[in-house]
């Protein structure tokens, strides 16, 4: 690919990117702020579907990471609106293919020698092509084949120059993370360019194939032992940097939902097993597949009777989880499991998610309330539930849902993006689907675990220290509560009532100042006719005021 070439490649990626992110300004912060939020609501479900294809379409014609990016989006079935996700889905299987002779020419340069002499057979139709390289079937040589105990394989050849179109599509990723530093709603909580950079290293690991045949030797050897479990074996003597062969295990793709129910599968059990395998890898094995989309897993039937085996490829997105961060998970998986807030919280404050202006109490009550509503609901349940209810819980926590006082850190962006995915995945084959049911078996688990552990005189006599520290402070704060009440100097706080009340001061002043903004306007638009200058100066001053209405909304609480 020419220079010319990759410049034009950049202008492209970051002028979609920068008028997709005006057009958001405009119609999700402009107009809202001048009247206008039911235009912008009624307009949302189109503008979303028009911004999905024109993705698709870059997407597709592009290739690269932008194909990274909506297949992670069109994964999104539990988030995203439907109009998005069906728009992308199809980014799994509409990746243009390369010409297969610059796949030959790419792949005899790395094995040294022509594909007739690697390979009994090699199919120049694509098996599939993905962002980052193409797959082909083939057949080992009989000697080879007999070395490995197995013949049929695939063999994944990296995209031509795809080293170079890599480079230039984080480079302009970094110029979209740039800009959104100066988006305060966004760089208050998040450090775009370094959740980019995490990206970076993530993709370049992706074109490493030697890294990815060890990684599937790696997840051999983990599930060695599951027989629901598949991974398929490396043939070492046709595997380099650029060219990686695997035993080929095809079956039916996950996404493939009539298949999988034709083949008597039941895909509810299908969406248990595979959070069971994620659950062992996080907590367990400390080194995760993240890259879980439909077109990396295989549901392979075992006879007539329902049985199946759960089939991984792809090895190229691994994330790891070292002990301290496994730690902290395992206590927000069993506050999940045993719907406990406090817990919940705490585990957030030692995974280091929530920022330091988090208020923890709040986060506690809304959690709590979170778990009353809402545990046990299916991912349907939640989707039906009523605009009033969801009203009604949104105005409690309203404070809350407006600073939302969380961060990803690093270390957890791979997992996140891999959970997100997982979810939508498991939603999607069981419409039923609940995150509580699904945790529920491993966070017992876990509290067994820690139940079992939790009687040594060391906790036992840290928990009774504990206790005892609290019992001898109760009369103290007991007397200091009741002088305060006789004294009449008890005050309890309403957050609620006191954000209505600067709310409606602020809406008000708002008000005031648009009526300015559009007298200014009127006038100015009168006099243009017969004093022209004057109308100018009018208009010009109306600015002022139409930014104070703009400027006015981000100020949070009451003042």
């Amino acid at each position: 690919m020419t220079n010319t070439a990759l410049r034009a490649r950049y202008r492209r990626i970051v002028t979609f990117f920068a008028v997709m992110i005006a057009g958001f300004i405009y119609w999700e912060l402009v107009l809202p702020k001048l009247g206008l939020a039911r235009l912008s609501s009624r307009t949302r479900a189109n503008r979303n579907r028009l911004t999905a294809v024109r993705f698709r379409a870059l997407a597709i014609s592009m290739g690269g990471l932008m194909i990274k990016v909506g297949q992670f989006l069109s994964a999104r079935l539990d988030v995203l609106p439907a109009e998005i996700t069906d728009e992308l889905s199809g980014l799994q299987d509409e990746v243009p293919a390369a010409p297969f002779d610059a796949i030959r020419r790419q792949a005899e340069s790395e094995l040294g020698r022509p594909l007739a002499t690697a390979f009994a057979s090699f199919e120049s139709v694509p098996l599939a092509a993905a962002s980052l390289g193409q797959a082909h079937r083939a057949v080992l040589l009989p000697g080879d084949a007999a070395d490995t105990g197995f013949a049929s394989v695939v063999v994944k050849v990296q995209r031509p120059s795809i080293d170079k179109i890599v480079e230039v599509d984080l480079s302009a990723l970094r110029q979209v993370g740039r800009w959104m530093t100066r988006y305060k709603p966004v760089s208050s909580r998040a450090d775009v360019p370094a959740l980019v950079e995490e990206f970076a290293v993530t993709t370049l690991a992706e074109i490493d194939y030697l890294a990815e045949a060890s990684n599937a030797e790696h997840f051999r050897e983990a599930f060695g032992e599951d027989e629901r479990v598949r991974v398929p074996q490396v043939a070492w003597e046709q595997t380099t940097l650029r060219v990686l062969t695997l035993e080929d295990v095809s079956a039916i793709r996950l996404g493939d939902y009539d298949a999988i129910t034709a083949a008597g599968i039941d895909r509810a059990e299908v969406a248990e097993k595979l959070v069971a395998t994620y659950l062992q890898q996080i907590f367990e094995d400390g080194v995760f597949h993240a890259d879980p989309h439909p077109g990396n897993l295989f549901v392979n039937p075992l006879g007539t009777d329902g049985e199946f085996d759960l089939t991984f490829i792809d090895f190229g997105m691994v994330g790891r989880v070292p002990e301290n961060l496994r730690s902290g998970l395992r206590e927000a998986l069993i506050a999940i499991g045993t719907q406990d807030s406090a817990r919940l919280v705490a585990s957030f404050r030692s995974l280091d998610v929530l920022l330091p202006s988090a208020d923890t109490k709040l986060l506690e009550l809304a959690g709590a309330q979170v778990f009353d509503r809402f545990g046990g609901m299916t991912m349907s349940d939640l989707r039906t539930l009523s605009h009033e209810d969801m009203m009604s819980f949104g105005l409690q926590f309203r404070e809350l849902m407006v600073s939302m006082p969380f961060q990803l850190p690093e270390n957890l962006l791979l997992l996140g993006r891999c959970l997100a995915i997982l979810s939508g995945m498991c939603t999607g084959l069981n419409p039923d689907f609940s995150l509580w049911t699904a945790l529920s078996p491993y966070a017992t688990k876990l509290v067994t675990q820690e139940s079992g552990e939790a009687f040594s005189w060391e906790k036992l006599l840290a928990g009774g220290t504990r206790i005892a520290t609290s019992l001898a402070a109760l009369p103290a704060r007991m007397d200091r509560l009741l002088t305060t009440a006789e004294r009449g100097e008890l005050a309890v706080k309403t957050p609620v009532l006191e954000l209505r009340v600067g709310q409606l001061n602020r809406t008000l002043s708002r008000l005031t100042t648009a009526v300015m903004f559009a007298g200014l306007v009127v006038a100015g638009s009168l006099l243009y006719a017969t004093e022209p200058t004057l109308a100018k100066v009018i208009l010009a001053v109306s600015v002022l005021p139409l930014l104070a209405v703009m400027l006015g909304g981000r100020r949070r609480g009451p003042h």
